[in-house]
């Protein structure tokens, strides 16, 4: 069988986000942060993996709305610091992560979609 758009979107964004909290444990673990900033660091990653993993669309919609703040840190860290590979990786998984959430969320929804809606048939 052949994957969808929606699957492989959602592979990639499985793969991005475990990039992206990897990346912002390895940002904290070499600052030495007390456990308080791991706390808010990692917690809003956290808190929407019971609903992705359920498939609930609205997590993954405000997963990109969340995302959009680790990119804000991000493009400081990385003007602060170019050549920071842990900085230019956390970059690359954000960037994927939204785009392909939002992919995701697309595709996904117009696969759930009825087909009459589809067809313009809601006279």
């Amino acid at each position: 069988m052949m994957a969808t758009l929606a699957d492989r979107a959602r592979v990639v964004t499985w793969l991005s986000f475990s990039v992206l909290f990897l990346q912002q444990l390895v940002e904290m673990w070499s600052i030495r942060a007390p456990w308080i900033i791991w706390f808010a660091v990692l917690l809003p990653l956290v808190i929407f993996v019971p609903g992705m993993l359920r498939d609930n669309l609205r997590s993954f919609i405000w997963l990109c709305f969340v995302s959009l703040l680790y990119f804000m840190r991000l493009v400081v860290s990385l003007f602060a610091d170019p050549d920071n590979p842990v900085s230019i990786i956390g970059m690359v998984a954000v960037v994927l992560l939204f785009c392909s959430a939002m992919m995701y969320v697309r595709w996904r929804a117009r696969e759930l979609r009825p087909p009459s809606a589809e067809n313009g048939d809601d006279k």
